[in-house]
């Protein structure tokens, strides 16, 4: 069997994780249309990627460190916030708490792109150094976090980033 850290699943993944983090780093050289079209294509994308990785069965326990520290996290959030303006807000309406009665509440798509950043971040300057234990530990982390947080802050930011692009217009 194929090593899942060196296989076409976790390449592609790496990818799309790698130029979803400069698509976010890069927010003051974007305007608002190029960069709404640019997350509704990117979003999805690492959805599926992650999505399709085939199960890891070892765990090498390794001591991972984060790249992405509080200061990379609101530089990426602040920039996106920018960019969209009063578009950054949307209503959340898949919550748990909603779900146990709680009315709907403000979130805002910069704090879930930022949250998706962090992770994804960290997984690609883990997996750039090429040891395979890390790389490893790295894709099984990033996949636990896809799988509890980060996957619904992207379908979430997807949804409102789709309402953007149509409410104004911006296509091809």
């Amino acid at each position: 069997m194929q090593d899942i850290i060196y296989s076409k699943y976790t390449i592609d993944f790496a990818r799309i994780a790698l130029e979803y983090c400069m698509l976010v780093e890069k927010t003051k050289e974007a305007d608002k249309k190029t960069f709404v079209n640019n997350m509704t294509k990117v979003l999805p994308l690492l959805y599926l990627k992650v999505s399709i990785i085939p199960e890891i069965q070892e765990n090498y326990e390794s001591n991972l460190k984060n790249k992405v520290d509080e200061n990379f996290y609101s530089q990426v959030e602040n920039g996106i916030s920018k960019l969209l303006g009063n578009d950054n807000w949307y209503l959340e309406t898949f919550h748990i708490d909603i779900q146990s009665g709680d009315p709907p509440f403000n979130a805002k798509i910069s704090e879930d792109l930022a949250d998706i950043y962090q992770d994804l971040g960290n997984f690609i300057a883990v997996f750039k150094n090429g040891h395979k234990e890390t790389m490893n530990d790295s894709l099984i982390l990033c996949i636990e976090n896809f799988k509890k947080y980060w996957g619904q802050h992207l379908v979430n930011s997807l949804k409102a980033l789709h309402f953007i692009k149509y409410k104004l217009g911006i296509e091809e």
